[in-house]
């Protein structure tokens, strides 16, 4: 591997998990546009270069996915990544056909459904005062509003998250997808093949039937689109906005005058979710494949490269994001974040996000007078895409 102006990037070192920031910040300074020649890849790490990838989809294809992973990159992507391992006008296709059936309203009809979800495991998990927030409520809840709008049993659930968490995990020295991760994908899919199944003979008020059902001009969705599309929805939707909770209630708590903020005035629970996902997002680096030859600072991307956008950095970046390093709720807009991606690529999922994550953190804020995490047993999650704790363990105070 070379090593641009001395400055080492392997998003498979367990170290790099643990505080990908200062890795992150050399990159930019001294190798915005980075070579790693062991893992075959170039990585943008500057907020300028990282957004204008995303809306640049002629010159940065989508086709072979978005995971550096060689098991998971390829023309095959989109049997598990869905319309994100796509191009126009297949991806513009695909997500106009999704969009029939994940509609805002759709979204909009689940805020009471995830407020009363909601409820109900912190109920459970608030009986114990110390818990593991992951495992009690962070990981339930967006399993829970997932399996609600796509037509999950509730007995299947636990399950399918522990499919989920295989597929993200990567083993420390393995730099590709372990082979539990695979198994796991294989259960996964055939879960979501049966279903699809029962709804074709039974349909019911779910989004699973919906996308069943949905139609443009005579042209619908084919099973393997739909179930592309289902496994999608669980690992990526799911495993995101659990990170996310866990990650606003970490930072929130390493940051007692912020977090004040918000036990002041709930109201700014958008506030603390922004700056969260700003701060430490979830979804660290997003996948390209370079078209043609393209050049940045000097250097030469050849046709056919693997090219990281690294999402995390670029919301880091001290030229667009004033104190950047500071955990700041409420910091004034200055550009848009790059959490969620940008362009035709845009996360479908970004409201259902947001909203799941401000109506239990809401809900926690409202019940809670303080809390206290034990960071010496938080685990973090090890993930090349992925950012965000797998155990969390958190003592609470009823207000």
């Amino acid at each position: 591997m070379t090593e641009v102006a001395s400055v080492s990037f392997n998003p498979y070192d367990y170290e790099f998990h643990e505080d990908p920031y200062p890795v992150y910040a050399r990159l930019r300074a001294e190798a915005p546009v980075y070579r790693n020649d062991e893992l075959d890849f170039w990585a943008l790490s500057r907020y300028a270069d990282v957004t204008a990838g995303f809306r640049d989809p002629a010159r940065l294809s989508s086709a072979n996915g978005v995971s550096l992973d060689p098991a998971a990159y390829g023309p095959h992507a989109h049997r598990t990544m869905s319309f994100l391992a796509m191009d126009d006008p297949r991806h513009q296709r695909m997500r106009s056909l999704v969009s029939r059936g994940f509609t805002p309203r759709r979204v909009r009809e689940l805020e009471g459904r995830i407020a009363e979800l909601t409820r109900e495991h912190l109920d459970a998990a608030m009986e114990q005062n110390e818990f593991d927030f992951i495992a009690e409520f962070a990981g339930k809840l967006p399993m829970d509003v997932i399996s609600e709008l796509l037509g999950v049993p509730q007995e299947d659930r636990d399950r399918l998250r522990h499919l989920a968490d295989m597929v993200m995990h990567r083993e420390e020295g393995v730099q590709d997808v372990p082979p539990a991760a695979v198994e796991a994908s294989l259960e996964l899919a055939q879960y979501y093949v049966e279903m699809y199944k029962d709804r074709r003979s039974h349909p019911r008020e779910d989004l699973t039937s919906a996308l069943i059902e949905a139609e443009i001009d005579g042209d619908r969705l084919r099973g393997e689109e739909i179930i592309g599309f289902l496994f999608l929805m669980v690992v990526a939707g799911n495993e995101t906005t659990t990170k996310l909770l866990g990650n606003s209630l970490y930072w929130g708590w390493r940051n007692q005058d912020q977090l004040a903020k918000v036990f002041a005035d709930p109201a700014a629970v958008p506030d603390w979710i922004e700056e969260t996902l700003r701060y430490d997002t979830s979804s660290q680096l997003i996948a390209r494949t370079a078209t043609e030859d393209i050049e940045y600072y000097g250097q030469t991307v050849p046709e056919g490269a693997r090219v990281l956008l690294l999402v995390g950095s670029a919301n880091r970046d001290a030229a667009v994001f004033s104190d950047a390093d500071e955990y700041r709720i409420g910091r004034a807009p200055e550009e848009q974040i790059a959490s969620f991606g940008g362009g035709g690529h845009f996360c479908l999922g970004a409201h259902l996000a947001r909203l799941e994550a401000k109506v239990a953190l809401t809900e926690l804020v409202r019940r809670v007078g303080h809390y206290e995490i034990d960071a010496d047993h938080a685990q973090r999650v090890h993930s090349t895409n992925v950012r965000g704790f797998a155990r969390l363990p958190v003592r609470l105070e009823v207000r």
